[in-house]
């Protein structure tokens, strides 16, 4: 089967990986499920394992992808809740994307029926974390301020829209217009562009100088402190992800000043540690896909032999939405 296969570790933008035509079926357990796979979401944490900086680390060589969609083409003797011809998607660490990937039937869903595969691949990681960063994590209320920072991305489209669906004013900031335009189509209140104005000036000037209750940060570096300190009292810091590249230094004392939290997104731990919660917020999530009321994002689709121009979409951070891997 095809497979884009990472056997030596390299620069972010996919100059090491290949795509070979000949890798073998994974083998099926008790309790795994074989899918074709339609499609694949490429996210920040495929960008970092294929140069060894995440922190779980396969063994070389293997086969990136997080998450995807497809087709049931067979089912382990012991799997009781899915059949060949059942449309799913999944969602692990690796092995997503290729042909066929084998999943264990517990990290396997079914696909919304309102989204196309394309839409439905790249709903896993991002939809999932959004919505335990803000309903568990924040506990983000009707009437509050959210600031999205990398607001046009693939966790923060999702933030965007989940934040309006819970009643929050919502301040989408991003490095471009066009960027800013994909927000505001989503919902956004006020929008900030901060490759042109100091993100704390005006993030003092949107709230009047009271501060923002919540900041949903996956991009880290240079933004995270400006961020903070525009705070508002008991104000949420969420830290979820760092697609700036260096993981930012901030004086903690600004927490003690602001009267803030700075609160730690870890959606994979959770998942293990909190399974019943999790398995209520996709529930949640699925009747709000099949209600029409969140709509994925997806503007930049890449067939897979077209994959070194999407992980430089992603490693350039030129994406609207989710990058999409095709088969």
């Amino acid at each position: 089967m095809r497979a884009l296969v990472c056997a030596e570790l390299g620069p972010g933008d996919g100059e090491k990986l290949s795509l070979e035509a000949d890798w073998p079926v994974p083998e099926l357990g008790e309790h795994d499920v074989l899918i074709n796979v339609k499609a694949a979401g490429l996210n920040f944490p495929d960008v970092l394992i294929i140069q060894g900086k995440y922190q779980f680390q396969p063994e070389l060589p293997f086969v990136p992808g997080g998450e995807f969609s497809g087709v049931v083409e067979a089912v382990g003797e012991k799997v009781t809740r899915y059949k060949p011809g059942d449309e799913v998607i999944s969602m692990g660490s690796v092995g997503g994307f290729c042909s066929q990937a084998a999943a264990h039937e517990m990290a396997v869903f079914p696909k919304p029926a309102a989204l196309s595969f394309e839409e439905a691949a790249g709903i896993a990681i991002t939809y999932f974390t959004s919505y335990y960063a803000l309903k568990q994590r924040a506990q983000l209320q009707a009437g509050e301020t959210l600031l999205v920072l990398g607001a046009a991305g693939g966790v923060g489209t999702t933030a965007v829209e989940l934040g309006k669906l819970m009643g929050a004013r919502v301040i989408a900031a991003a490095s471009s217009d066009e960027k800013l335009e994909t927000c505001r189509a989503l919902g956004a209140d006020e929008v900030i562009n901060y490759s042109e104005q100091p993100l704390k000036e005006a993030i003092k000037e949107l709230t009047g100088g009271k501060g923002v209750d919540v900041v949903y940060d996956p991009v880290g570096g240079d933004f995270s402190e400006q961020a903070l300190r525009g705070m508002a009292w008991n104000g949420r810091f969420l830290v979820i992800g760092f697609a700036a590249g260096p993981i930012p230094s901030v004086p903690l004392n600004l927490a003690l000043l602001k009267g803030c939290s700075i609160v730690g997104v870890f959606w994979g731990r959770f998942t293990g540690e909190e399974p019943e919660t999790n398995i209520a917020n996709i529930h949640e999530l699925w009747e709000l896909f099949e209600a029409g009321k969140l709509k994925p994002v997806v503007t930049d689709c890449f067939p897979i032999e077209q994959y070194r121009e999407a992980f430089t979409c992603m490693t350039e951070r030129r994406a609207r939405g989710k990058v999409i891997l095709t088969f």
